[in-house]
């Protein structure tokens, strides 16, 4: 499975993007998968995951009710809608797919990664 983001840019604060996962290889909508970030300086982080079918989906607290994590399974691509951005939102975000059903939250459960896609949130 081959992942590839899309979707990062710059916006100032209070702004949106909609990040895209695109992957290839029809296992991936068997996938859990799971958005993460890394700021400059601070450890990989988790965002939010979704299962397999997308009944189920997880978000770290900080990101609860202004981010939301969907998918497509016919395009074979995951989504990240981001609301309210803040400055400390800046990052680089990765999306990831692990070689089960459901999610998780730990970065090391997940089998395949995308390179990233930046995201700079202006003040």
């Amino acid at each position: 499975v081959r992942i590839v983001e899309s979707g990062g840019g710059l916006v100032q604060a209070g702004g949106s993007l909609r990040l895209s996962c695109a992957a290839s290889g029809r296992a991936f909508s068997s996938y859990a998968v799971g958005w993460f970030r890394r700021a400059p300086g601070k450890e990989r982080e988790f965002l939010a995951a979704i299962t397999w079918d997308g009944t189920d989906t997880d978000y770290r607290d900080s990101v609860k009710g202004r981010f939301t994590i969907s998918r497509d399974n016919a395009k074979m691509t995951v989504y990240l809608q981001m609301n309210s951005l803040k400055p400390e939102d800046t990052a680089i975000y990765y999306c990831a797919a692990r070689k089960t059903s459901y999610s998780s939250y730990a970065p090391t459960s997940y089998n395949y990664w995308g390179q990233g896609t930046q995201v700079t949130v202006s003040s």
